[in-house]
C-alpha cells in the first residue's frame, strides 16, 4: 500500500500544487510542446490540475483510502478505488487465480467427457453448458484480474481508451452475462429434471434434444439482451491528469447521453431490479421449490424400490436406484446455485436499489 500512498501524495502535495499557476503558464506558451501529452486540450488538463483543490489542510496525510472517499476518484477510472484494495488484493490477486485453475480443470473435463458420442443426452447437454458458462465466467476477466491485482498494476493510470472499455467489458458486463446464463441453465436442468421423475410420459415431448437445444439458444440470447445495456451505459474519454509528478493519459468515465436522457436513477433501478427479481429471486425460489419436489418423489421412489426388492425384481430395482442417484446428484448441482443466487440477490438489492 506503501507504493500507492506515495503515488497519490506526489499527485495531491503542497509542490505540486503551489506550481499549478506555473504548469498551466508553461503550456499556454507552448514552451513543453514537445511532449505529445501535453498538446491535448488545455480544458482538460486544467481541469484536472485545479480540480485537485480539495480543502485539505495536509496533503502529506491524504492517503489513498482519502484520496478514493473523496470527489476526486470519480473524475477519471481508478481501480484501486473500485472495490476495497484491503479485500479486493488478495481476493482477486490470490484466491481467483487458485479458484481459477480449479474451476477451467474441472469444467474443462466435464466437457471431454460429456461431449462424447455416447454421452449425449438431453441431461448431458445442458450439464456441459453450465459447465461452460461457469468456465467462462472466471476465465474472461482472468487477464486483467492477473495484471491488476496479481502483479499489482491496480494503482497504475489506465489507458488508451479501449483498454478502459476492455477492462469494464471483460471484468464487469461478459462475466455477468455468462453468470446469468449459468443460472437460467440451472433452472432448466431442475425443470428437465422434474419432469423426467414426476412426469415422465411428458418427458419424451418435451425433453427431447432439438427441444433442449433450442432452450439452450434461448438462455444465451436473453442472457445478452439482459447485459447488452451495459456494453453502452458509459463513455470512456481521453483526459490528462498528474501522477507521480508528470502528466499522464488516463481514461475519463461519463455516462451516456441515452441514459441521461431517460434518467440513470430509472436505467439503473429497473436494470439491477430486473436482475435480482429474473436472475436471482425468482430463479433461485424456482430451484428451491422443484428441490423439495424431487425429494419428495424419490421418497416415493425409494418406498417403490423397496417393495421391488421384496418381489425379487432386482432388474427393475436396479434401474430406480440409477434413476434416484442421478437425481441426487443433479439436485446437489444445482444447490451452490440456489445460495449463490441468494447471495447475490441480497447484495445487489442492498447495494443498488
Amino acid at each position: 500500500m506503501a507504493v500507492q500512498d506515495n503515488d497519490w501524495v506526489d499527485y495531491l502535495s503542497v509542490q505540486q500544487n503551489s506550481t499549478k499557476a506555473h504548469v498551466k503558464t508553461e503550456l499556454e506558451n507552448g514552451i513543453d510542446g514537445s511532449n505529445d501529452i501535453t498538446n491535448l486540450a488545455t480544458l482538460h488538463l486544467n481541469y484536472s490540475l485545479y480540480d485537485n483543490e480539495t480543502g485539505y489542510p495536509a496533503y502529506s496525510n491524504f492517503t489513498t483510502d482519502d484520496y478514493c472517499s473523496s470527489n476526486h476518484s470519480h473524475v477519471y477510472l481508478n481501480v484501486t478505488c473500485e472495490f476495497p484494495i484491503n479485500y479486493a488484493e488478495p481476493m482477486y490477486g490470490y484466491i481467483a487465480p487458485f479458484l481459477l485453475a480449479t474451476t477451467t480443470v474441472a469444467n474443462t473435463l466435464i466437457v471431454v467427457v460429456l461431449s462424447r458420442r455416447h454421452m449425449r443426452t438431453p441431461t448431458n447437454v445442458v450439464l456441459m453448458a453450465m459447465a461452460l458458462c461457469d468456465m467462462f465466467t472466471m476465465l474472461v476477466p482472468a487477464p486483467w484480474l492477473f495484471y491488476m491485482y496479481t502483479f499489482g498494476n491496480h494503482y497504475k493510470p489506465l489507458s488508451p481508451v479501449r483498454a478502459c472499455q476492455a477492462w469494464n467489458y471483460m471484468n464487469e458486463v461478459i462475466p455477468a452475462m455468462f453468470h446469468t446464463a449459468s443460472i437460467w441453465l440451472t433452472l432448466a436442468l431442475a425443470v428437465q429434471r422434474y419432469i423426467y421423475v414426476c412426469h415422465a410420459p411428458v418427458a419424451r415431448t418435451w425433453c427431447t434434444m432439438p427441444r433442449v437445444m433450442k432452450c439452450l439458444i434461448y438462455i444465451g440470447i436473453a442472457a445478452f439482451l439482459h447485459q447488452l445495456p451495459r456494453f453502452l451505459d458509459r463513455q470512456y474519454v481521453p483526459h490528462i491528469t498528474v501522477w507521480r509528478g508528470h502528466f499522464e493519459a488516463v481514461c475519463r468515465v461519463q455516462i451516456a447521453p441515452w441514459v441521461l436522457k431517460i434518467s440513470p436513477d430509472a436505467y439503473f433501478s429497473t436494470y439491477f431490479g430486473f436482475r435480482v427479481i429474473f436472475v436471482h429471486l425468482i430463479p433461485c425460489t424456482s430451484l428451491v421449490v422443484l428441490n423439495l419436489l424431487l425429494f419428495k418423489a424419490m421418497r416415493i421412489a425409494q418406498q417403490n424400490r423397496q417393495k421391488l426388492f421384496k418381489d425379487n425384481r432386482k432388474s427393475e430395482c436396479k434401474k430406480l436406484r440409477d434413476s434416484n442417484c442421478t437425481t441426487l446428484m443433479l439436485i446437489v448441482v444445482g444447490k451452490p446455485g440456489t445460495y449463490s443466487g441468494r447471495l447475490r440477490a441480497v447484495k445487489k438489492s442492498s447495494t443498488h436499489i
